[in-house]
This record gives structure tokens, sequence and C-alpha cells, in this order.
């Protein structure tokens, strides 16, 4: 599997109200993008860092990963993603090599992506994400 870059940091907040001017004023940046996914029970923010984006992660319903998450951890880093090509292929080659895959088949996700999760308990502890971009 070959990464080019980070796509993004996923990080659970509370509200994206309350999330949002503190990022763009850390960021000095403008949050170019709000979407909600809602069979993912979630509303995103976005900001561009260089090659890499934050992804700021509201909850949308309290039986939602994220709000399931803040539930049990708090609001913080929930997650890290990876761009990938051929992303079909990158999940049948973690499988072959033992990694607990969370999405056996990849979904839509945020601005358009096809994403899948790997499991942490076989990522050191960390969710991992792998997102295509198929429209680029």
């Amino acid at each position: 599997m070959k990464v080019s870059h980070i796509e993004h940091l996923g990080i659970a907040v509370k509200s994206l109200d309350t999330a949002i001017p503190y990022w763009e004023k850390m960021l000095g940046t403008k949050c170019y993008n709000i979407e909600e996914v809602a069979d993912q029970k979630v509303k995103t923010a976005f900001f561009k860092v260089g090659d890499t984006k934050i992804e700021l992660l509201e909850s949308t319903s309290p039986e939602g990963s994220i709000g399931k998450f803040i539930e049990k951890r708090g609001e913080g880093v929930h997650h890290v993603a990876f761009a990938v090509d051929g992303i079909e292929n990158c999940l049948a080659e973690c499988e072959a090599n033992g990694i607990q895959l969370i999405d056996k088949a990849p979904r839509g996700g945020a601005e358009g992506l096809s994403i899948a999760f790997l499991h942490p308990k076989s990522t050191g502890g960390v969710l991992t994400e792998l997102c295509e971009n198929k429209n680029k």
C-alpha cells in the first residue's frame, strides 16, 4: 500500500460552533467547508493546513460513533486519515496482512471521498482511515 500523504486528522468536538472559532484563530485560516454526513451521524468542518486537513467532527446523535467516543473519552483526536489510490486493493492488502477491518468495502465520506476504517486493535491503538478521491 502506498500512502501519498496524511489526508486529515479527525478531531471529535462537542460543538462546531464553539470549536470553529478556536481553530480559525489557532491555524490562522478560515473553515472552508461544513457538511453533514447523515449516515455516519456526524457534522464536519474542514480546515486546510498545507496538503493536510483538520476535520472537526460533531455528533448529530448520541448513538453515532462520535457521540459514543466523546461520552467515553471526551473531546480530542479521533483518527488519522491517509490518502491512498486503489482503496479496495489497500483494504485487501491490509486484511491479508492481518489488519482488522472495520469497513470491508469503502463507503461514502465527507467531501465526496471513498473511505474505510481500520480497527485500532490492530493499528497500535490508532483509529486509521483510508481515503481515496476518485474524482481527481
